[in-house]
């Protein structure tokens, strides 16, 4: 499995649970394999759960995306750190999604992208897309 769909599959993953009945569960779950590192470790990686948890929550209240968005990405950024050069902490995660997403090895082999355009007439060209920058802005 490439780590990389591993970890987006587990940022996924900890967002989808931070709004279900499972996330009491699941959480000290993320928290060991995410404070592997010690019982210090482990508490910082709980307190930042919460605190993510929370802001989610609270975004999701407010019909705001761009803070879910946002609150997934930091997982995806912090997965990544975890798993960096860590067979073990890899094998952990994979085996946890196993047991709270079964079905995540399916999702992360399928990506689907449609875009639609209604309502209007469009005379030019029509970019869809995300992330869009210059390497060498002027």
């Amino acid at each position: 499995m490439d780590v990389a769909a591993l970890v987006t599959a587990g940022a996924t993953t900890i967002v989808g649970l931070m709004a279900s009945d499972a996330w009491n569960y699941a959480s000290g779950r993320f928290a060991r394999l995410l404070g592997r590192t010690g019982d210090t470790a482990r508490t910082g990686a709980d307190g930042g759960l919460r605190a993510s948890r929370a802001e989610l929550l609270l975004a999701r209240a407010d019909g705001d995306e761009a803070a879910v968005a946002q609150v997934e990405e930091g997982w995806r950024n912090r997965l990544r750190l975890a798993l960096e050069d860590d067979p073990q902490a890899v094998r952990e995660l994979t085996e946890l999604l196993d047991e709270v997403n079964p079905g995540w090895r399916e999702a992360a082999s399928t990506s689907v992208v449609q875009n639609t355009i209604t309502g209007g007439t469009f005379n030019g060209t029509v970019i869809q897309g995300r992330d869009f920058g210059s390497a060498n802005p002027v």
